[in-house]
């Protein structure tokens, strides 16, 4: 457990000049592979077990997979498996997405779960259902294209989500930002907001987002710009208070034409009540 706790601090060091994260901790080489689901997916069949490491809290549990046409429908394999898959996510099932890493005999994969149990289930557990596991490239059932949060938890998982923040465009900026917020996860909101913010202290109280509509320009109308308002319409589910709708705009700033976008998180925050509104 000391070896897995190490290489799980080591994770936001990694060089991710490349599809793979290199390096060497206590003596023990390993590697992060970010594999596209077509190959994932032949690595690890229907039937297969392997162990999931959370990236976050170091835990880890044992799977086995039982389906899934374009991620994986997987299952906790005993009672015992499923009690420290729930503790990751504080003994609440949640659909919150969660950077994992799938370790299969050798080799180490960036992926991404939800911990909801749902659908079908066979095994004897303690888990009422599977749930499912999403690799690069990987899709739900409902659309052809990777989920957004699923997406950004593999790159987190894999060493390259701050290169990712970095390089996206504004409309990517905002997308991220949002699904930041959902997933309650500082480590994609704090790269992304123009002022330093205590998010560990706000998230809690966000309970869930959903970015509606976001009109988007061409790119070549946006090269030179340093400054950028992006309409959008955002629905917020806030604790204690409910559902809460915001259609306004987000502030973006960057301090060069090769710079990184930044939300203007406070006066988000402000102009959807969640921090008292402060001179400027």
């Amino acid at each position: 457990m000391k070896i897995f706790k190490s290489i799980v601090m080591a994770i936001a060091f990694f060089s991710a000049g490349s599809s793979s994260a290199w390096a060497v901790e206590e003596g023990v080489s390993w590697r992060i592979d970010m594999l596209p689901w077509e190959r994932a997916n032949t690595i690890l069949p229907k039937y297969s077990k392997f162990t999931v490491l959370d990236v976050e809290s170091g835990k880890k549990f044992k799977v086995q997979r039982r389906a899934g046409s374009h991620h994986a429908d997987v299952q906790p394999l005993n009672a015992n498996e499923t009690k420290i898959m729930k503790s990751i996510y504080g003994g609440k099932w949640s659909w919150k997405r969660r950077a994992i890493i799938v370790i299969h005999g050798d080799q180490w994969i960036a992926a991404s779960m939800h911990g909801m149990p749902h659908g079908g289930g066979a095994l004897k557990n303690n888990f009422p259902g599977h749930f499912c596991i999403h690799f690069y490239g990987s899709t739900t059932h409902r659309t052809n294209f990777m989920d957004l949060s699923h997406k950004l938890m593999i790159l987190k998982a894999a060493g390259r989500l701050e290169d990712y923040l970095y390089s996206a465009n504004p409309y990517d900026a905002v997308s991220a930002f949002m699904a930041g917020l959902k997933q309650q996860d500082p480590k994609i909101v704090q790269p992304l907001s123009l002022q330093p913010f205590n998010w560990i202290k706000l998230m809690p109280a966000i309970e869930n987002v959903r970015l509606v509509s976001m009109p988007v320009l061409p790119a070549e109308d946006l090269e030179e710009e340093l400054t950028l308002e992006i309409p959008v319409e955002v629905v917020l589910f806030i604790k204690n208070s409910g559902r809460q709708h915001f259609r306004g705009s987000i502030q973006l700033v960057r301090f060069s034409p090769a710079g990184s976008w930044k939300v203007d998180n406070r006066r988000f925050l402000e102009e959807n009540h969640l921090i008292k509104k402060s001179l400027r």
